[in-house]
């Protein structure tokens, strides 16, 4: 079976461990000095990867590592029992607020970005949850 690992570059792996542990109760796992740690406790092991600031994320490549907010087409959704809860946690460790509590067909979510510009959503469902969506 295919593992999925979520890697997320910091530019501060203490100030990450802190924010991920605090805002969404995740636990840390093994690490290797002030490179990298691991978190769990979500369905897939999350990596934190300390780089620098301006550093390049690959070689040839004219991108550098921004940590001030941005965007990406892939972000990461955290589901929740209770959405005020999570994100009054969530914002006591750092988090921005960027939309509030929205309700959806399928539940309610809230938008955020973690201290390093990071996007998130967290995510509580309702009744069916995403099933609501399908069409069989």
């Amino acid at each position: 079976m295919l593992e999925l690992r979520v890697c997320i570059d910091v530019e501060d792996l203490e100030r990450a461990l802190a924010f991920y542990t605090a805002a969404l109760g995740l636990k840390p796992g093994r690490s290797k000095g002030n490179d990298w740690a691991e978190l769990l406790g979500a369905t897939s092991p999350i990596d934190l990867l300390a780089n620098p600031a301006g550093s390049t994320p690959a070689p040839g490549t004219s991108a550098v590592r921004d940590y001030r907010r941005h965007w990406t087409p892939i972000h990461l959704d955290f589901t929740v029992t209770d959405l005020e809860a999570a994100v009054q946690r969530a914002q006591a460790a750092g988090a921005t607020l960027e939309r509030g509590i929205q309700e959806r067909p399928w539940g309610r979510m809230a938008h955020l970005a973690d201290p390093f510009g990071h996007g998130l959503c967290l995510l509580e469902f309702h009744g069916q949850g995403y099933d609501a969506l399908a069409d069989s």
